[in-house]
């Protein structure tokens, strides 16, 4: 029997995002009514310009005063799809304190400060879901915290920002270079003005921490990921992907060390081979791909980004939180029990493609290899071709086995003071083997 009292939403936001979720409320209110067991209502909307008009949003819900909506007492449910740090922290305890249940899309607080916010959730006895902080509406959080609940996660690994995708499938399939890629990218609306927070890695590195959390139940911060843009990424570099069979992504991978008592969490440009799924991986799309023991292999696939399919995530949080509402309990709340830490990105096992700028002479290569032995590195391959333009200069490809980050890293140093090394003009890291 459906209650006939509606429970009452509180949206902070109403941007690209937020205007789609006031949408989807409103056009499919019978639908969402029928599937929560009470009818839902809009009961206020925050936004910072109160007189730009929004379509189908009643004016008279709109108010500037955030903190008094989230204050009201009435609110069973608040979200929060303004972003950023702060006011939205303070906004989110503030509404847990004053009995409301939370969902929020903001993936920047969650990766640099979700302790405070699920203490404050447990506190009050409410729910913080956040599907949508992650990959759009690709169903991710909640097969990890639920799904997977009983099994034993060990990596995740996945393209997770649609524009930094987007920037390398176009180098890729068209030859263009980053620049280029990059204003195609903006032209058509994946790339913001300023594309730092994506092509930087930070966008990523944020849904990493995240992700890490859920997977391996251990508080990952923001500040624990290790992170590399892909901005340095070339034509030149794809050309050597593709000579090994490989392409780039720029991947956030979340690993469980082999002994169980450590995890990494790190977001940098891979070559990846074409046979892995996520190398096909096209345009603006995110894919995310889990190893667990008892599962296997998994993969989660869709649009990561755009107002409709990040509100959907939205609603599907909704949905969730207003049953658990009407049943007077909450979902999973943040699971931390292994408390394991987590490794700087010395620790990481890893492959390398180093391509160097060496003197075309005798010895080089013998030299460069001594190097490798040195620190303990195994060749796996090796490639060296004179430029034919009487420069005296070749170019030397070297293609690692498995070998701490660490060790990878004082063996390019050790290649640097080399005399005949005359630069190095890459280094990739090789994932998804």
């Amino acid at each position: 029997m459906m209650r006939t009292r509606p429970l009452k939403v509180a949206l902070l936001g109403c941007g690209v995002v937020g205007s789609e979720v006031a949408r989807i409320m409103t056009t499919h209110a019978d639908d969402l009514a029928a599937r929560i067991g009470a009818p839902v209502e809009l009961a206020g909307v925050a936004v910072r310009r109160p007189g730009k008009v929004r379509e189908g949003v009643d004016p008279a819900l709109v108010t500037t005063d955030a903190t008094a909506l989230v204050k009201r007492g009435d609110i069973d449910v608040v979200v929060e799809v303004i972003g950023g740090i702060e006011p939205a922290r303070t906004l989110i305890t503030t509404a847990f304190e004053h009995g409301a249940s939370v969902v929020s899309a903001n993936k920047a607080l969650l990766a640099q400060d979700g302790t405070t916010l699920h203490a404050a959730a447990q506190e009050h006895g409410r729910d913080l879901y956040y599907e949508a902080a992650v990959a759009g509406a690709i169903p991710l959080i909640r097969p990890l915290r639920e799904s997977l609940a009983g099994d034993h996660v060990n990596r995740v690994l996945g393209i997770v920002n649609g524009t930094t995708n987007f920037i390398l499938d176009k180098m890729d399939s068209t030859g263009a270079g980053y620049q280029e890629a990059l204003d195609e990218a903006t032209a058509l609306g994946y790339a913001e003005a300023d594309p730092t927070a994506d092509v930087e890695g930070f966008d990523a590195a944020a849904k990493a921490a995240i992700l890490a959390g859920i997977a391996f139940h251990t508080r990952v911060r923001l500040d624990d990921v290790y992170r590399e843009g892909m901005t340095e990424v070339t034509a030149s570099d794809f050309a050597s992907a593709r000579a090994m069979g490989c392409t780039i992504k720029l991947l956030a991978i979340c690993e469980r060390a082999a002994d169980g008592r450590t995890v990494t969490a790190r977001v940098h440009p891979a070559m990846l081979p074409l046979s892995h799924p996520l190398a096909s991986v096209r345009e603006a799309y995110n894919a995310v791909f889990v190893e667990s023991e008892a599962a296997g292999r998994l993969m989660f696939y869709g649009p990561g980004a755009g107002g409709a399919p990040t509100a959907s995530a939205v609603l599907g949080d909704l949905v969730a939180v207003c049953r658990n509402r009407l049943a007077g309990a909450t979902g999973p709340g943040e699971s931390v029990y292994t408390g394991l830490p987590v490794n700087g990105m010395g620790a990481v096992v890893t492959r390398y493609h180093i391509s160097l700028d060496v003197a075309d002479k005798p010895g080089v290569l013998a030299q460069v290899a001594t190097v490798f032995a040195e620190q303990g590195v195994s060749i796996d391959t090796v490639r060296q071709q004179g430029r034919g333009d009487g420069s005296g200069e070749a170019s030397l490809v070297v293609v690692t086995h498995r070998a701490p980050d660490a060790a990878l890293t004082t063996t390019v140093e050790a290649l640097r003071r080399l005399d005949t090394v005359r630069g190095v003009a890459s280094i990739m890291r090789v994932e998804g083997e």
